[in-house]
């Protein structure tokens, strides 16, 4: 039985991942678009996704601090 429970701990493991993967992309994407993110994250209900969203949110921000006045790169074009 403990098998069982650790197969099946393994499988929760993975779909947490898979699902905190997939919601942190909706809000970058929301980001890169441009949309209130802060408005997204106050609208959602409570529960798994606010929880992601929330932590994302945070991670954005410091990013976005971090990269104040820098300089985007260059864009090279592809040469295939």
């Amino acid at each position: 039985m403990s098998t069982f429970l650790t197969n099946l701990q393994g499988l929760l493991q993975r779909w947490n991942f898979i699902e905190r993967a997939k919601l942190e992309t909706q809000l970058w994407e929301a980001f890169e678009r441009g949309q209130a993110l802060e408005a997204m994250v106050e609208q959602c209900p409570p529960g798994f996704q606010k929880e992601v969203w929330s932590t994302t949110l945070v991670r954005i921000r410091k990013i976005e601090k971090m990269m104040e006045g820098q300089q985007a790169p260059a864009v090279k074009p592809d040469l295939d």
